[in-house]
């Protein structure tokens, strides 16, 4: 069912289930499909009107049939496995670029395009000569010999450190990528700042901290960055994120799994053996049993329902912002057609010494002088999602998620620092354009610009994402440690899991938690 619609309420059929699961995010789907197919009786509970979570594709803007994907928009570490073992009816295309950055150099308009047979030359037009191209196949093939040795890990029980050691079976790759923080290997590998920031970019997406953090925060989000289908590609999802939720809720259903919008989950009670779930609906309040209950919700949202004592607080700390074109602007750059330089991921204050100086800042509690962000343009590779007149006029959409802007920057008035950052960070991009992109702004049914900016308070309060943290919290390194148990969703309570995305091996759209705690429910 469409995830801008919104199915009817309904009421629980059974009283009593082998499983019910909080959240009817994707990870929730996942898992109900899992559980379902197997026989099992599930229940599934999302407090929404629609399933799908971070997850959707919706028309933002009023009269303008253009379906974007609103929070959540590329797909990489989807598992196939998971494509195929729920028969699902989606998939994605392979961006032609992989990058664009503009830069300036020596007065002149320039920029390095990453992807096709053009990156050599590219390179050697940026920096003068081929050194800093061969370190990039040097770096980038590491990171893809240890995408094939990690990303078939991500659905199997959690291995323990030394062994995922030994399966990388490469020492230096082991050091770069799981010991010493990756500014190390970025200032050692690479000379020029602009590329320098490209490849420290993948540290930092969704992620607060600086390419030396001793704790290696930026190392894990790093690490899920370039793993994705053991290659690192980052795919675009045909038809937009809300194809693979849709498909995923068609999966459940049709292997008998029951799905309840509008039915808030408020508290669970258990014994580790049994579990009473309090659920909040518009027809009023009831309890329903389980064997298990498996939670699609943040670390602090388990808590809460459990009563248990919450986690440290999770934060946040970027800018998402939506936005329909009538057409590509137009670049300083004019080697680069727009259609290629936005076909991929365009790269906009990102060099080295930008983002760490936007990091200093947004630490000393201001928002960073020149905001880093980067766009990427779904339409470009996937038209469907564009009705079929914008698609003949040549509309675009474009996706911009700006960096370093935690979540404690927007306490004291979220809507007013909201449009001095977006002010910003749309100055920072006009910076390489021939012509403003406010000018090539479409304009909605009421004649308003169609632009919309989420702050981490926003997606918090939309999506009760705590602190507004796309990840839910800190991501973790895929191996097991004290305490995550055998799959990385388990909990203190023996039939309550984890599977969303604050899970061990959670975060970004990936289905693996979800797979993972079926798993773990199955006894597999």
């Amino acid at each position: 069912m469409p995830t801008d619609e919104t199915p009817a309420p309904g009421t629980p059929a059974h009283d009593r289930y082998d499983a019910v699961i909080v959240g009817g995010g994707h990870n929730g789907l996942v898992a109900a499909a899992y559980l379902a197919r197997a026989g099992q009786s599930v229940l599934v509970l999302e407090r929404l009107g629609t399933t799908g979570g971070a997850a959707v594709s919706t028309r933002p803007f009023d009269g303008i049939d253009a379906r974007l994907s609103r929070y959540s928009y590329l797909v990489s570490l989807l598992p196939p496995k998971i494509v195929r073992d729920l028969g699902l009816d989606f998939a994605v295309r392979k961006r032609t670029v992989s990058s664009y950055t503009p830069a300036v150099r020596g007065g002149r308009a320039t920029g390095l395009l990453v992807g096709g047979d053009g990156t050599r030359a590219s390179f050697a037009e940026l920096t003068g000569d081929d050194r800093e191209y061969d370190a990039w196949q040097r770096f980038y093939a590491m990171t893809q010999r240890v995408a094939e040795r990690v990303f078939p890990t991500l659905t199997e029980p959690l291995p323990a450190r030394d062994v995922l050691r030994s399966r990388i079976d490469d020492a230096d790759a082991w050091r770069t990528l799981f010991e010493e923080p990756i500014g190390v290997a970025v200032e050692e590998r690479f000379t020029d700042d602009l590329v320098r920031g490209v490849v420290l970019t993948d540290a930092l997406i969704g992620t607060f901290a600086d390419a030396h953090d001793p704790s290696l925060l930026q190392n894990r989000c790093f690490l899920y960055h370039v793993i994705g289908g053991g290659t690192g590609d980052w795919d675009v999802p045909v038809g937009g994120m809300g194809a693979l939720t849709d498909a995923l809720a068609g999966a459940a259903r049709a292997a008998g799994a029951e799905i309840r919008v509008l039915h808030e989950a408020t508290r669970i009670d258990t014994d580790g053996a049994r579990a009473e779930v309090t659920v909040r609906s518009p027809d009023g309040e009831r309890v329903v049993g389980a064997r298990r209950v498996l939670v699609n919700a943040s670390p602090q949202a388990l808590a809460s329902l459990l009563g248990d004592e919450p986690p440290a607080p999770a934060e946040g700390a970027q800018l998402k912002v939506n936005m329909l074109l009538t057409r590509l602007p137009e670049l300083r750059d004019h080697a680069v057609d727009p259609h290629r330089a936005f076909a991929g991921t365009f790269h906009i204050a990102e060099g080295y010494t930008q983002l760490a100086d936007a990091y200093r800042d947004a630490a000393a509690g201001r928002l960073p002088a020149a905001p880093p962000s980067e766009i990427y343009c779904h339409s470009l590779t996937d038209p469907s999602i564009l009705g079929p007149d914008l698609a003949a006029r040549g509309y675009q959409t474009l996706t911009l998620f700006g960096l370093h802007t935690p979540a404690r920057l927007f306490a004291a008035d979220n809507g007013a620092t909201r449009a001095v950052l977006l002010k910003a960070t749309l100055a920072e991009l006009d910076s390489h354009l021939e012509e403003p992109i406010a000018d090539c702004l479409a304009l909605d049914g009421n004649g308003e610009p169609c632009i919309e900016a989420k702050t981490p308070l926003d997606l918090e309060a939309d999506l009760r994402l705590p602190g507004g943290h796309i990840f839910h919290r800190d991501l973790s390194f895929p191996y097991a440690t004290e305490g995550t148990g055998r799959w990385g969703v388990e909990t203190a309570h023996a039939n309550v899991l984890l599977c969303g995305a604050g899970a061990v091996r959670g975060g970004g759209v990936s289905g693996v938690p979800g797979h993972n705690a079926a798993m773990a429910a199955l006894g597999r």
